[in-house]
């Protein structure tokens, strides 16, 4: 049985964790709020620190600090994740569900999230090269 199969979120550890990260790089696409109706839209805009060829944080450790916006899902309830991707395996592991079969932990592949055209490397933009972010609003295919 895989640790993710055994353990709940708050009782990995910090290398568990950090390797449930497929790298898709979603959860860096800046988001939008609705004021009125309290709804969250995904835009294909990223922060100026990931790098968009391998979906990483060049910051990681510190990029808390750097982007206060930034967050650090562990320091999160786990039961705030419905705003993360349905792909996304803290989402998918916090509601009791699978990781998907492209998921780097069952592939044995780091490149196999891009393979399967789940992560953000083909259509995201740096936010330094937009103007208007309400242009970018993106919507997931589920």
């Amino acid at each position: 049985m895989k640790f993710w199969e055994q353990k709940s979120l708050s009782e990995m550890t910090t290398d568990e964790w950090e390797s449930l990260c497929d790298h898709c790089g979603k959860c860096c696409l800046h988001k939008l709020e609705d004021e009125d109706s309290g709804e969250i839209y995904f835009t294909s805009i990223v922060c100026d620190l990931i790098n968009l060829d391998n979906c990483h944080c060049t910051r990681y450790a510190e990029r808390c600090t750097l982007v206060p916006e930034c967050l650090d899902l562990k320091q999160h309830d786990f039961t705030e994740y419905t705003w993360l991707p349905t792909t996304c395996a803290y989402r998918l592991l916090a509601d009791g569900d699978p990781l998907p079969g492209w998921h780097p932990l069952l592939s044995g592949n780091p490149d196999s999230v891009h393979e399967a055209g789940v992560s953000i490397r083909s259509y995201a933009m740096k936010e330094s090269e937009v103007n208007d972010p309400e242009e970018h609003i993106i919507e997931w295919l589920k």
